[in-house]
């Protein structure tokens, strides 16, 4: 009996700490989250409610915008598994007769009659079974039903006909109908543990305005707390009612008044902008260019003997002034990657990037949520023949460099094996990555299938990457570089001083 206790408790504890990590977004004036709610909402889907800024509501995985979110929080104490049958099962959701399913239709039918605007997603510390169909219909860009992949096969004893027919059997409907359910579902695994959420609700917390509560702390007062609003009948809050019991509950920090900072900004120019004066808008800079004529360096020795030396000093110091930091790169694709492996995911900082496109914005691995529309990228590898170990790696996003770098594999890298050809699945262009998040995704696939080649039991090392893209994503796949061993990033002479054509920038091991 006591260690069931223990195990709801930590459950709602689970879901006490959703609760608030997106309610603290609204004392953000400026935030797209205008109201949340526990407890309240849809049966089977009322454990969290987000409502949405109509006009900056986030997009679901067919471009459509999300009005209202309700999750339902399934957490467990010990590990285990789910499938597509279980979605039937009262007993998976400790329900005496109403399966999951049934409390999705139900919701559906109520609040998204045609499917669109509301999404119901579970959320579970439990994994989907390997190798059950749930596990193929998930899109893990989005936690979406993969809408396009359930209406695979054409029979019942097809693998997805055989997921049909049990949902609409138990539901009593059509395909149709349950098309227009599986639009709205979405099914999140997690494997946040209650401290990490504590962590991230620190950092929130200090950013919001919130009082934070040391780690050195057993006690954690804001799980108190939500049980207390919830037996008073509290459980809904817009921006206004938020702050007026934030303040009532004296959990509003004095900061909660005034107008928060800026994350301190850091500019690194290695070559100047024929526009955009970096002076203006850095606390600090490095600047890299007395090293280069123009985009070429005038010592191939200083990438190594001086100029990464700087460029480590100066973000390390950056590092050590803030936990929050804006970089501004006016500087060499190398050394953005460079950047990423100074700053990288073991930094424990929130790093922004600046990206120039149409206007100006900051990337972060966070920044918007994923959007299954979103292009994948797509992969292909090449024998080139070389009689080494080396691979070299096409990243082909704002223009197509797979013919630069097979002449160039061929003429100066004889040591290079293979090539990987990465583009985007609808092609190279300029708008081919959306948002920091996404060049996020884009770098954990490149790296993930590096990572498999290496796990092959082939040897991989160095890695030549030629890259056309965002520095954002090259500062991304730098955070990544300890996965992928020794790596030398290749300059492309954009300004046709030494006859056009790469050389190597940055090498890193």
């Amino acid at each position: 009996m006591a260690k069931a206790i223990v195990a709801r408790q930590h459950g709602d504890c689970f879901q006490a700490r959703l609760f608030w990590l997106n309610a603290a977004s609204l004392l953000d004036p400026d935030g797209h989250i205008v109201r949340v709610s526990f407890e309240a909402g849809p049966r089977g889907f009322d454990d969290i409610v987000i409502e949405y800024d109509a006009q900056r509501a986030p997009l679901d995985h067919e471009g459509r915008p999300i009005f209202h979110e309700h999750i339902q929080c399934k957490w467990h104490k010990n590990p285990g598994s789910f499938g597509y049958a279980d979605f039937i099962d009262p007993d998976f959701i400790n329900a005496a007769t109403t399966s999951l399913l049934e409390n999705a239709r139900q919701a559906q039918v109520t609040h998204a009659p045609d499917g669109i605007g509301c999404r119901f997603k579970l959320l579970s510390n439990w994994r989907i079974v390997s190798g059950d169909p749930l596990e193929a219909l998930v899109l893990k860009s989005s936690d979406a039903i993969d809408l396009g992949r359930l209406a695979e096969g054409k029979t019942e004893r097809s693998r997805m006909g055989r997921v049909r027919k049990l949902w609409c059997d138990h539901l009593g409907i059509n395909e149709s109908e349950l098309t227009t359910l599986a639009r709205t579902l979405a099914i999140a695994e997690t494997l946040e543990s209650l401290e990490s959420l504590r962590t991230r609700l620190d950092e929130r917390f200090a950013s919001a305005g919130l009082v934070r509560i040391s780690p050195s702390s057993t006690a954690f007062l804001y799980d108190d707390l939500i049980e207390k609003l919830h037996a008073q009948g509290r459980n809904e809050f817009d921006r206004n009612t938020f702050q007026e019991m934030a303040r009532a509950e004296g959990i509003l920090d004095v900061r909660a008044n005034v107008s928060l900072p800026s994350p301190p900004t850091f500019g690194v120019r290695s070559f100047m902008h024929p526009i955009d004066n970096l002076d203006e808008r850095c606390d600090q800079i490095l600047n890299l260019v007395p090293f280069f004529d123009g985009r070429y360096i005038h010592e191939p020795s200083d990438w190594k003997g001086r100029v990464l030396p700087e460029l480590r000093d100066f973000l390390r110091g950056a590092a050590h002034s803030s936990d929050q930091l804006r970089l501004i790169l006016d500087a060499h694709v190398s050394l953005a990657f460079a950047a990423g492996t100074i700053l990288n995911v073991k930094s424990g900082k929130r790093i922004e990037i600046e990206q120039r496109g149409h206007g100006r914005a900051f990337w972060s691995r966070e920044d918007l949520p994923a959007d299954g529309d979103w292009p994948q990228l797509q992969i292909e590898e090449e024998d080139c023949g070389g009689d080494g170990g080396g691979i070299s790696v096409a990243l082909s996003l704002t223009h197509d460099v797979s013919p630069a770098v097979r002449a160039f594999v061929v003429d100066e890298l004889p040591e290079v094996s293979r090539i990987i050809h990465c583009k985007p699945e609808t092609g190279v262009s300029q708008n081919s990555v959306r948002c920091g998040h996404h060049a996020w995704m884009i770098a954990e696939s490149l790296t993930q299938h590096v990572k498999a080649l290496r796990q092959s039991g082939l040897r991989l090392s160095p890695v030549h990457i030629f890259m056309a893209g965002p520095n954002g994503l090259a500062f991304f796949l730098g955070q990544h570089q300890q996965v992928m061993g020794q790596v030398t990033v290749y300059e492309w002479d954009f300004e046709g001083q030494r006859g056009g054509g790469y050389s190597p920038g940055v090498r890193l091991a």
